[in-house]
């Protein structure tokens, strides 16, 4: 008898510890419902079955969230290379930035969603192998259509690597490790944004083996290939442990809603504003009520759509999200315009262009690092304080074109306005990151993530065609130095509209 209770009791405990990590696995971002009375560790993994990510691991996965954020940016300093190369016109050099940002845009939660089912590690090495090889036709090209079109699958591969980047740190990491992950992952994406322009400009100038502006995308291959490698040693696979189905339709109506907004909105100015640009313009709104009705609808039915509306019912996902909106339409409006600014209207060399932004990266990258722990004690007002202090660089910007231009202002006369917007920017977009995906589950970690890279990368693509759309489109009339200013003006406005949302933000963040 006593045999008899003790194979029975071996036996129940064996069922327990084989169903534990199954079920904390499924919410890795808090303690499975057993478990809740446990006390909360300070340092805790993200659960017994769940892989922790290596420092070397962290170090590749942001390696594949620097490279599509570099080339997002890279190609400003060199479309003047490029239009004399291949005889591109105006209307051909919008494409070239904007088939590869829309591709990326519409892709993206798509991509979340695919490494949710296949595996986010797995998703990550096609999406770098194949962002090498895009790469390498974009620097092979041999005529402005086949740039174009190599643009258009780089960005594709780019939206397959990039949310694989997020939803595996928050798939493997907890706790602390988790707050530091993500705060090196905002300092990497605001780093790569503004390193872009510089490494661009420094690639073009120097004309590695006569290769010129294709410099800017062979690059990326030796990148790739290390990346691919390190890749296959250091970054765990993870994967939802129920992925949903792809949302055929919420994909397609997601995919005409970005691609009705954003296409009219870049080729519009270049092309002349033809029929076409107007009527997209006008079936944009219809397509993105259909996109809501469409998911809400699903959501409801107890199906799980591209973009499930619930998500929006998280408090970081509701007040956070919209704050990346505003954001991002400013600094990518800012990047393009300051390109085009410096080497047409002071004719600065690309050179000189890139590293007059050298002390917007430094600011960013150390107030970024200091981030974390500036959170700890005063929580959302972090991103408030940044506003501030972005708004006032801003401001000192735009006094110091004003005041500057004609004497012909250089790069020294720059810093200052730069630093400080840096700073401010730097204190904004990690906080911004952790705030977004603070409530999101493991499971829904490629979904969540997803969500919040095509926000961001939509609003970047919208800043560019907006406010590069009205500096260009003053520049004949103004001038450039009243045009810049303008910009300038326009996206402090931006700048006091985060501010005033941020106060919304919570004094407390996990």
């Amino acid at each position: 008898m006593t045999d008899r209770n003790e194979s029975s009791a071996s036996a129940g405990l064996r069922s327990r510890t084989q169903v534990r990590p199954r079920v904390i696995r499924v919410g890795a971002t808090g303690p499975a419902p057993a478990a809740r009375t446990s006390p909360p560790a300070a340092e805790a993994p993200p659960g017994p079955a769940a892989p922790l990510l290596s420092p070397l691991g962290l170090f590749t996965v942001l390696l594949g969230a620097a490279l599509p954020l570099i080339d997002f940016f890279i190609v400003n300093v060199a479309l003047p290379a490029i239009e004399t190369d291949l005889n591109a016109g105006a209307a051909l050099l919008e494409l070239v930035v904007a088939g590869y940002g829309v591709a990326y845009a519409v892709l993206l939660v798509l991509g979340g969603r695919l490494g949710d089912s296949f595996g986010r590690r797995r998703l990550f090495l096609a999406g770098m192998a194949a962002f090498g090889l895009t790469s390498l036709a974009c620097g092979l090209a041999p005529d402005a259509w086949v740039l174009v079109g190599a643009r258009v699958a780089q960005g594709a591969a780019a939206a397959l690597m990039l949310p694989q980047v997020l939803a595996t740190i928050h798939s493997t990491t907890a706790g602390h490790r988790r707050a530091k992950a993500l705060s090196l992952y905002g300092a990497t994406a605001g780093l790569s944004m503004v390193a872009g322009q510089i490494l661009g400009g420094v690639l073009v100038a120097a004309d590695i083996a006569g290769t010129g502006w294709r410099a800017v995308f062979l690059v990326n291959v030796p990148v790739a290939a290390a990346g691919l490698l390190l890749g296959v040693r250091s970054v765990p696979e993870t994967r939802s442990d129920r992925p949903a189905p792809v949302d055929r339709p919420g994909t397609l109506l997601l995919a005409v809603s970005l691609v009705t907004l954003l296409a009219p909105l870049t080729e519009g100015r270049a092309a002349g504003w033809p029929v076409w640009t107007w009527v997209s313009l006008a079936v944009f709104p219809f397509a993105a009520v259909a996109f809501f009705v469409v998911e809400r609808r699903a959501d409801r039915a107890g199906r799980i759509p591209l973009v499930p509306p619930s998500l929006f019912a998280l408090t970081g996902m509701r007040r956070a999200l919209p704050l990346l909106v505003p954001f991002s339409i400013g600094f990518g409006g800012f990047m393009f315009v300051i390109a085009v600014a410096l080497q047409q209207g002071l004719r600065y060399g690309p050179v000189e262009a890139g590293t007059s932004l050298v002390p917007m990266a430094v600011a960013f990258f150390l107030a970024s690092l200091a981030g974390p722990h500036l959170v700890g004690r005063y929580g959302g007002r972090v991103v408030t304080a940044g506003g501030v202090l972005q708004g006032a660089g801003i401001a000192v910007l735009a006094l110091t074109v004003a005041r500057s231009w004609e004497t012909g202002m250089t790069a020294w006369a720059l810093l200052p306005g730069v630093a400080l917007a840096g700073l401010g920017q730097g204190l904004q977009l990690p906080v911004l990151f952790r705030l977004v995906l603070a409530d999101v589950s493991g499971e829904r970690a490629g979904v969540g993530s997803g969500v919040m890279v095509t926000t961001q990368q939509s609003a970047l693509a919208l800043g560019v065609t907006t406010l590069g759309t009205l500096f260009l489109a003053l520049v004949p009339s103004h001038g450039t130095r009243e045009a810049l200013v303008t910009v300038l003006i326009v996206q402090l406005a931006a700048v006091v509209v985060t501010v005033l949302a941020s106060l919304r933000l919570p004094r407390q963040v996990a």
